[in-house]
């Protein structure tokens, strides 16, 4: 079937940044508002692949920045996020995303890593924590182990990296607002956590009103 999407907001967004799924519920809510007419497409951004050190979870900075930022934020949308124990590698997480997409449960694997890490304080980066997170979002274990293990995702996630590098993004979320179908060089491009009712309306109504 033909999509019917006239704009189309890609977010460049990883599974260890508390300030991707703090925008969750505002995109969510732009898709209430406007169904069909807009798309929301999450794209990989791993913000510390291999070889980059990852963050201390008990160390100063991440809880300067969850104090500071991540639970005033958290609270004002009546969300409950909790700072992990752990700091993994997100490219299997991912990958995992990915697979869930090729089985038609990208919604449900999203949210459920998303809860996984910052509800539930869970390593993301373990495969067997993985495979647990996609039963309970209705995937099938043994496919998602074995399209884990072989790599079968690697392609996309690195594909998405390497498109966000032409683009510029330095950090996530970061979002490309624009109409479908156009190059995302030519959208508006937003970076961080943004609340409702703000930029991101503004963009999807001239994105629309272009179409």
């Amino acid at each position: 079937m033909e999509n019917d999407a006239r704009a189309r907001i890609t977010v460049f967004s990883d599974y260890v940044c508390p300030f991707c799924y703090l925008e969750e519920p505002n995109l969510a809510r732009v898709r209430e508002e406007y169904g069909e007419a807009v798309e929301v497409d999450w794209r990989a951004y791993e913000l510390r692949p291999e070889p980059i050190p990852t963050l201390d979870p008990n160390g100063d900075y991440l809880h300067r920045v969850w104090n500071a930022s991540v639970y005033p934020m958290a609270n004002s949308l009546g969300m409950t996020l909790r700072l992990p124990p752990v700091q993994p590698r997100s490219r299997k997480a991912l990958e995992a995303a990915e697979y869930a997409r090729e089985e038609g449960r990208f919604d449900e694997m999203h949210e459920a890593l998303f809860r996984a890490f910052f509800e539930d304080g869970e390593d993301i980066g373990d495969t067997e924590v993985l495979l647990g997170v996609g039963a309970s979002a209705g995937l099938d274990r043994e496919g998602l182990r074995a399209a884990l293990e072989e790599g079968r995702h690697t392609e996309k996630v690195l594909a998405d990296e390497e498109l966000a590098r032409r683009l510029g993004v330095g950090s996530v979320p970061t979002m490309f607002v624009g109409p479908a179908g156009e190059p995302l060089e030519k959208a508006e491009a937003i970076v961080g956590a943004q609340p409702y009712g703000g930029r991101i309306e503004a963009a999807v109504e001239w994105a629309l009103s272009r179409r």
